[in-house]
Formats: C-alpha cells, sequence, structure tokens
C-alpha cells in the first residue's frame, strides 16, 4: 500500500467541515451590502431574498448570496425601520446594509445569511449620494433647464397620464380633470412604477404618449417610502424627460425630498391630485382671460358705438340744417328757372304760332279744293292713280275719273276722243 493515503471524506465530514471553517471565519454576525432582489414573503412570516451585487455592465449579477429574515427578527427589522420614518422599504433593487450570521445548512448544502438587523441611513445616504452625482451630471450637460424651454398651450386639454394603470394615482388625476367640467382628453399610458423594472416601463409610456401627440404629458406615482420612489431618480427616467420635445409635469407623492423626475420636468408638484389641481388652474386661467378680454373688447366696442351715435346725431342735425337751406336755396333758383323758362316757353310759342300760321295760309292758298272752287278739275287715270296733264298720258280704252268741285266724272278714252295736236 502507498504510504500517503489521500483522505476521502463522506458528504457530511465535508458539510460539517465548511461549516466549521465557516464558523471558525465568522464567528460572529457580519455587515454584508448589496441589492435586494427576488424578495418573498412566505405566509410564515419569514422573508427570503438574494442579496446581490450587480454586474457591472449592468446585465445580471457578478455575485449573488441568499437571506433569510426569519418571523422572529422581522419584527425588529421593521421596528428600525419604523423608527427611520418608514424612508426605507425592503423591496427588488432597493440597495441595503444588513447585519446577517452566515450559515451553512447541510442538509441542503446550502449558504445562507440569517438576517437580523438593517442599517436604513446607509439606504438613504446611497440613494442622496447617487442622486447627487446624478444631478451634477444632468446640470453640467444643461439638462436640468431643458423642459423649461419647452412651449406649452395656455390651455392643454390633450393630456398624456404616464401612471400605474387602476391606481391611486391615477383616480386621484382623473376625478380632478373631470370634476373641472373642461374638456380635457386623457390617455393613461401604463408604466411600471416601483421595482427593477420601473425606469424602463416609464421609459417606453412617455414616448409612447409623445407619439401619441400629445400637449402635456403628466407623469404621477403615489405616496410610498423614499425607497419606492427611488425608480425616479434613475439616469434613463431623468434623460428621457428632460430630452422630449413634449412638456412633461410630474407630480410624485412625496412632501420632502423631490426626484431627479421632479428636477428636469418642467414643472414638479407635491402630489398627483396637486398636479391635475395646477393643471385646471392654468385653463381656468386662460379662460377667465378670455372672458376678461372679451369683456374688455366688447367695453370698448360699445363706448365706439356710443361715440359713433352721437357723432351721426350731430351729423344728421348739421345735414338736416344745411339741407334745409340748400333746399330753400335750390327751391328759389328752380323757382327762378320756372319763370324764366315760361317766358322763353311763351315767346317761343308765340313765335311758333306766328310761323303756324303762315304756313297754314300758304297751305291753304296751295289748297286744289279752291283751284277746283274756281272752276278747274283734276283728272287721274284709274289703272294707276296718275294725274293726266297731257292728252298724251292717256289711250283708248282708259278709264279716267275727273275730280270737279262738285263731285267725280268718270269715262273712257276712245279713240276719236285722243288728240296730240297743240
Amino acid at each position: 500500500m502507498p504510504g500517503d493515503v489521500v483522505p476521502t471524506f463522506s458528504v457530511s465530514e465535508l458539510a460539517g467541515a465548511v461549516s466549521l471553517v465557516l464558523d471558525t471565519a465568522f464567528p460572529t454576525e457580519v455587515w454584508v451590502r448589496g441589492e435586494i432582489a427576488n424578495l418573498n414573503r412566505a405566509r410564515s412570516g419569514h422573508v427570503y431574498f438574494s442579496l446581490i451585487e450587480p454586474n457591472e455592465l449592468g446585465r445580471g449579477a457578478a455575485a449573488s448570496l441568499s437571506v433569510a429574515l426569519l418571523a422572529d427578527r422581522k419584527y425588529v427589522v421593521n421596528q428600525i425601520l419604523k423608527r427611520a420614518g418608514g424612508s426605507v422599504r425592503m423591496t427588488d433593487g432597493v440597495e441595503v446594509r444588513l447585519r446577517a450570521k452566515v450559515d451553512f445548512y447541510a442538509p441542503n448544502g446550502r449558504l445562507t445569511l440569517l438576517m437580523s438587523l438593517i442599517d436604513p441611513e446607509y439606504t438613504l445616504g446611497k440613494l442622496v449620494a447617487d442622486r447627487d452625482r446624478l444631478l451634477a451630471a444632468l446640470s453640467a450637460e444643461g439638462l436640468l433647464a431643458r423642459q423649461a424651454t419647452r412651449p406649452l398651450s395656455p390651455a392643454p386639454l390633450r393630456i398624456g397620464l404616464v401612471t400605474s394603470q387602476g391606481s391611486a394615482a391615477e383616480q386621484d388625476v382623473l376625478h380632478e380633470l373631470q370634476r373641472s367640467g373642461f374638456a380635457f382628453e386623457v390617455r393613461t399610458f401604463h408604466a411600471q412604477v416601483q421595482g427593477n423594472g420601473a425606469p424602463e416601463t416609464v421609459v417606453r409610456a412617455l414616448r409612447a404618449a409623445e407619439r401619441h401627440g400629445c400637449e402635456l404629458i403628466v407623469l404621477v406615482r403615489g405616496g410610498g417610502a423614499r425607497t419606492d420612489l427611488a425608480a425616479f431618480d434613475a439616469e434613463l427616467i431623468a434623460r428621457t424627460v428632460a430630452t422630449l420635445p413634449v412638456p412633461v409635469w410630474t407630480g410624485i407623492g412625496h412632501e420632502i425630498d423631490r426626484s431627479v423626475a421632479d428636477e428636469v420636468a418642467q414643472r414638479a408638484f407635491k402630489t398627483p391630485t396637486a398636479c391635475a389641481a395646477a393643471l385646471v388652474e392654468r385653463v381656468d386661467t386662460f379662460l377667465r382671460a378670455v372672458e376678461s378680454r372679451w369683456a374688455t373688447i366688447a367695453g370698448l366696442a360699445q363706448l365706439r358705438l356710443d361715440d359713433a351715435e352721437r357723432e351721426l346725431e350731430r351729423r344728421r342735425v348739421l345735414v338736416g340744417r344745411e339741407g334745409r337751406a340748400a333746399l330753400r336755396t335750390a327751391d328759389s333758383a328752380l323757382e327762378e328757372r320756372r319763370r324764366r323758362i315760361g317766358r322763353e316757353a311763351t315767346l317761343a310759342l308765340d313765335t311758333a304760332a306766328g310761323r303756324l300760321s303762315i304756313a297754314a295760309a300758304r297751305v291753304d292758298a296751295a289748297d286744289p279744293l279752291r283751284a277746283l272752287a274756281r272752276g278747274f278739275s283734276l283728272t287721274r287715270r284709274v289703272s294707276d292713280g296718275r294725274l293726266v296733264r297731257d292728252p298724251a298720258d292717256v289711250a283708248p280704252g282708259d278709264e279716267l275719273v275727273t275730280v270737279t268741285a262738285g263731285g267725280e266724272l268718270r269715262s273712257t278714252v276712245t279713240p276719236d276722243t285722243v288728240s296730240t295736236d297743240g
């Protein structure tokens, strides 16, 4: 047999050895920091989750440990969080510093941290530090004031509401807008407002609201612990809000601290209801201003009408007075012209009458009847009415009519009656 025998451990022996090494290396509880993931609250009252160190590339975890907060220690942890003002809530994505016993449970070969305490000041300090670093970067890039340059209608009515659909925040905003009586058109774009996936869903909802053609985007979330609102300190949300071409108002429900999303928004309000109320007030102010201007215009118009009526009355009196004078002058001129025309017409008529008398005498002197009365007669051919002036004007057989002062004589030309001798 070989001189050196390689030892072979049974599973329980190796597990015991591992447990002994851990007990030796970590004889007391240790403080560990990391990010909560996959938190599960069991019916037994125990809480289980993973404490991870995120990969620098942002995908997966560089390291992960299982944590168990047993029911008997959960009360202590909750009291610590309550004394911290409820600002920290243990949820996925929250970075924490906790105290735990490193435990190796041989039956399932699993290493677990048995949590006993939590340091809320570490979490809050980390949130503040991360927030301050991000705000400094955004300020250096000029993004904190970018939204202030976005033009906003004096009465925005097409509203994109980005929040968790069906939440109290959504209902608060809708109720406030509906009871105003104004014709708001509100469309809700659902977003997860808490947890690891919140920033991505909020950004998708903001982009959707922009594409929908909203005049104003309202980003709201109800109240909660400071850690519940940590998603709104995310750089992804902040940069999206700052660079959107559409104005963004926020109503994120915490009274004291402002999230980074609040800092980059065009306007920020303490609660969703306050945000909606400010929107109603903006529309109401615009309508009151319009009504006031209409009243001013109506008043000025009435003054102009009154002035015009007075001027019209003045001119009516003036025109009446001057018109009557002009009519009197015209009447005098017309009467003078009437008399002058009468005189000239009488003279013209007398002249015409004299001329007519002379013409009548001439016509009377030339009347054939007078010649007939003196014994003369007129003979015409019956066939054509032509006056017979010479025997050559007739031929045998022509019928003639001779007009005398006493009447007409009819005759027929015979050959022996026609003579052309001189």
